[in-house]
C-alpha cells in the first residue's frame, strides 16, 4: 500500500524524550525519566503502522511527541520531508490539519459541556473560517454517517452514549479536517471486546475511503495481526525490531519479540512454547547500560552489557540485537 520510492509521509529520526531533571526555585532536581531513547521509524504513506510493547515502554509518549503534544528532547520529526518538531505554533498550524489523533479513553477525550455537534463543528470553525454554517452542518452530518453515527445525535452530550459510540464520535472528530495521517493511541483498549471489532472496522473503512495513514499504538498483538501492515516492537523506549506484520508473526527475530508472540493463546495448540522471561523490568529512571533488554535476555553476553545495538537489516526484519547479528539465534 505504500508508495514505493516516494518520500515517506512521516519520519522519526533519533528521537529522545526526557522528563524531569532541573528543579525549580527552592526545589531539588527531579529524577530524569528516559521515556524515548534514539527512536528511528519511517511511516510510509497508506500504511497501518503498528507500535507494540509492554505498558510503560514509551508508546504513548512517542505518539504524543509525533503529533506535537510533547516536544522531543533530541532528534527530528519530518512530515513529507519537512521538519516540523522545531516549528512555532503558527508555522505548525497547516500540519495540524493533516495530522490528527484518536485518544485511548473516549470517556475523557470528549468535552462533557459540548454537544456532539459543537465538538465536531469546532475544528472546522477554527481551521476553515470561510465555510458557512450550512456547509459545516452538511460536513458534520456526512462524517457522522461515514463512521456509523446518526446525525440526529448532534444535540446530545457525551454522557448519553456508550463507550463504542463515543469512540466513533472521536474518530469522526479526527476525520473532520480530512487528514492524511492519524495517530491512534490504543483506541479500543477501553472498549468491550464485542465493540472493539466494530471500531476497528470503522477505522479500516476510513483508511480505504480516504487513503489514510495510521500510526496505531497498541499492546494487543491479535489486533496488530488483523489491522497492521507493518509493526515495530518497543522495549523501555527503544525499538528492538521492525518488520512487515506477516513476516514478524511468522518469524520473529529479537528475543523480546519472540517472548511477546509466544504469550498469544493458541486454541488449536499449534503455537510455540511460551518463553518465560526472568528478572524485573528496569525503570526508565535507571536504564541498564548497553542493551536495555540484556538483564532479561537468555542470549545476553558480555558485549550486550556494554554496547548499545542499533537496528540493522537481518533477513526480513530490522533487529537491534547482537545475538541476531552474530548468528547466535
Amino acid at each position: 500500500m505504500s508508495d514505493t520510492g516516494a518520500v515517506p509521509l512521516v519520519e522519526i529520526e533519533n528521537v529522545e524524550k526526557r522528563f524531569g531533571g532541573a528543579g525549580g526555585f527552592l526545589s531539588s532536581p527531579q529524577p530524569v525519566v528516559k521515556a524515548l531513547n534514539d527512536v528511528t521509524l519511517t511511516v510510509p504513506k497508506g500504511e497501518a503502522f503498528c507500535l507494540v510493547g509492554e505498558s510503560g515502554c514509551g508508546k504513548s509518549t512517542l505518539a504524543r511527541t509525533v503529533i506535537g503534544l510533547h516536544p522531543p528532547s533530541a532528534g527530528e520529526i519530518r512530515y513529507r520531508g519537512k521538519r516540523i518538531d522545531n516549528l512555532s505554533t503558527r508555522e505548525r498550524r497547516p500540519y495540524n490539519q493533516k495530522m490528527q489523533m484518536i485518544f485511548q479513553n473516549p470517556y475523557a477525550s470528549l468535552n462533557p459541556r459540548m454537544t456532539v455537534l459543537q465538538t465536531l463543528e469546532e475544528p472546522l470553525r477554527i481551521h476553515r473560517p470561510q465555510m458557512s454554517d450550512a456547509e459545516i452542518r452538511d460536513k458534520v452530518h456526512a462524517v457522522m454517517r461515514s463512521v456509523g453515527n446518526d446525525p440526529a445525535w448532534g444535540e446530545r452530550y457525551p454522557h448519553e452514549f456508550s463507550g463504542g459510540q463515543r469512540q466513533r464520535i472521536s474518530i469522526a472528530r479526527a476525520l473532520m479536517l480530512d487528514p492524511e495521517f492519524i495517530v491512534a493511541d490504543e483506541p479500543i483498549s477501553a472498549l468491550d471486546v464485542s465493540i472493539q471489532a466494530q471500531v476497528l472496522n470503522v477505522m479500516m473503512d476510513a483508511q480505504k475511503e480516504r487513503d489514510l495513514t495510521y500510526l496505531f499504538i497498541t499492546h494487543d498483538l491479535s489486533v496488530v495481526e488483523h489491522f497492521g501492515s507493518q509493526v515495530a516492537v518497543m522495549y523501555l523506549g527503544t525499538v528492538c525490531e521492525q518488520a512487515e506484520t506477516r513476516k514478524l508473526f511468522s518469524m520473529p527475530r529479537h528475543p523480546y519479540t519472540q517472548a511477546l508472540l509466544s504469550a498469544i493463546p493458541k486454541m488449536d495448540g499449534t503455537g510455540v512454547n511460551h518463553v518465560k522471561m526472568t528478572g524485573e523490568v528496569p525503570t526508565a529512571m535507571d536504564l541498564p547500560k548497553g542493551c536495555v533488554f540484556h538483564p532479561r535476555c537468555p542470549h545476553a553476553m558480555e558485549r550486550c552489557c556494554h554496547e548499545v545495538p542499533t537496528l540493522k537489516q537481518n533477513g526480513s526484519s530490522q533487529t537491534a540485537c547482537f545475538a541476531v547479528e552474530e548468528g547466535r539465534i
